[in-house]
């Protein structure tokens, strides 16, 4: 269940298992960030053609008759070809579909050897039949314990939580309701609207409340659609003025770079793969760049536009937005996506920018912070890195560079940015907070590794398939306990 590829050992051998003793490793740490940055590759940057061999299904006839009545092994989706020529992108944003229960024969990997055959091979019958009856084992074992819905990876990703499609309640419809009186004044309270929101924002009142809470639209309900024209004729406006230069000298790096990270946002989900939405984030993307020339364009930033635009998109699609065809709504309608996508997005990045500028210095001070933090709250896990010489920037960079959006799901995402929404200052400050809550969630599993390799993909592929609303709920509440704690009390925040 892991959101992304795992390390292949033929590939990836930064830790050799025969290292001698006397090999200090801490003498190929990089020296500065900038070294750092350019050494580090993670978890998902893994060979195309590799990927192809590590994923191919299990052919029935390459199996033996007495296994054939067991099951099979279904195929897994393959990623998107990447460009072989670029640098070490932050990788796919969702994890691969995870075998089901009758699924549990896998493919094997002889990392001495180097070899991945993509099939089950028994050299004899006896092994078939003990094969056979540990699969029959392992679900009898299965079998034993709750079951447990499980969640599509992308369905409904607009809104779900974790045991399946929400049903109105009462206190659901309450809340609704409440939304809509706020929404409905002539001068929207956005405090009330924020204290209602931090605990989620109903479908059907997202996408206003999400333009309202970002300051993109006015609380003055006669000002909106005057607002809403001119911010989109705006924006508009700059494709007509900037998007022909994207194939000039000056900004054709730029381009190329967004150009081949927008196939690589989303690649398990058929609605980011379409032409008509990759046009329209090459867009958005590309004005947003040359629009901010202290930072430009940086990996990571290409995810961002996701939520603002499944969100906008709901507003005209019901149900499976991820498979929905968006070239087939009106050209206005599309037009007024893109434009409060742009806008939205740029009103979260101008809150974040340091992020993004030169050297990443936000990045960096998040990281610090977060190290220092987790060092007062949970010293046996900080204790635990630095035995093992993992130092934070190691997993926490992607952390705070894509906001946890390749750790969770969209649909958790979604949900997370309700609150972050609704914080002052959610996407820079409680962020932080969010990430110490979201490490130390995993204790146990971190506690459980016995080597630098096994934490580090650990930390790069946590299993979070199944979270929805109510995970993330929790997350946020100890997130707020810790911003509590912590925030105004500086001198419990450093030793």
């Amino acid at each position: 269940g892991a959101q992304h590829p795992p390390l292949d050992p033929r590939i990836h051998r930064t830790f050799p298992k025969d290292t001698p003793k006397g090999n200090n490793l801490k003498s190929k740490k990089a020296s500065s960030f900038h070294e750092f940055a350019r050494s580090t590759n993670d978890a998902w940057d893994i060979n195309d053609e590799d990927d192809e061999d590590l994923l191919a299904p299990i052919h029935p006839s390459s199996l033996p008759s007495t296994l054939h009545s067991v099951h099979q092994v279904p195929p897994l989706p393959l990623q998107q070809p990447s460009d072989t020529t670029r640098e070490p992108d932050t990788g796919p944003a969702d994890r691969l579909a995870p075998p089901t229960a009758e699924g549990c024969l896998q493919q094997e990997e002889d990392a001495d050897c180097g070899q991945i055959n993509g099939r089950v091979v028994v050299k004899s019958s006896s092994e078939a039949l003990l094969n056979t009856n540990s699969v029959r084992s392992t679900l009898q074992k299965q079998q034993s314990l709750p079951v447990r819905p499980i969640i599509p990876l992308v369905a409904r990703i607009s809104d779900q939580n974790s045991s399946g499609a929400p049903i109105m309640t009462v206190r659901d419809k309450s809340r609704l309701d409440k939304f809509k009186y706020l929404l409905s004044c002539p001068n929207t309270d956005l405090e009330e609207l924020r204290k209602h929101s931090w605990s989620g924002i109903p479908r059907e009142v997202r996408p206003i409340t999400w333009r309202l809470l970002s300051g993109y639209l006015p609380a003055n309900m006669e000002r909106r659609d005057l607002v809403l024209k001119r911010k989109r004729d705006e924006y508009f406006g700059f494709i007509e003025q900037y998007y022909h230069s994207r194939t000039d000298e000056t900004y054709k790096d730029t381009y190329r770079q967004i150009h081949i990270d927008i196939p690589r946002t989303n690649p398990l989900i058929p609605l980011f793969q379409q032409p008509t939405v990759q046009e329209v984030f090459e867009r958005i993307l590309f004005i947003w760049a040359i629009r901010h020339p202290a930072s430009g364009y940086v990996q990571g930033i290409n995810d961002l536009v996701t939520p603002f635009f499944v969100v906008f998109l709901s507003e005209f699609v019901v149900e499976d937005v991820e498979n929905f065809d968006v070239a087939s709504l009106p050209l206005d309608t599309q037009r007024n996506i893109e434009a409060d996508s742009f806008w939205c997005m740029t009103k979260l990045l101008d809150g974040i920018q340091d992020n993004y500028t030169f050297a990443q210095p936000g990045i960096q001070n998040n990281v610090k912070a977060l190290e220092e933090l987790v060092s007062r709250i949970d010293e046996d896990i900080h204790n635990y890195f630095k035995r093992y010489e993992v130092e934070y920037l190691q997993f926490a960079f992607r952390w705070m560079n894509n906001l946890l959006m390749r750790e969770l799901p969209l649909r958790c995402t979604i949900r997370l940015w309700d609150t972050y929404q609704a914080e002052q200052e959610g996407f820079s400050h409680f962020h932080l907070y969010v990430c110490a809550a979201f490490l130390i969630e995993w204790r146990k599993e971190i506690l459980s590794m016995v080597d630098f390799q096994g934490l580090l993909m650990l930390l790069q592929n946590l299993p979070t398939i199944h979270w929805g609303n109510e995970e993330v709920g929790l997350l946020l509440a100890e997130a707020y306990r810790l911003k509590y704690m912590f925030a105004d009390a500086p001198n419990h925040y450093r030793r």
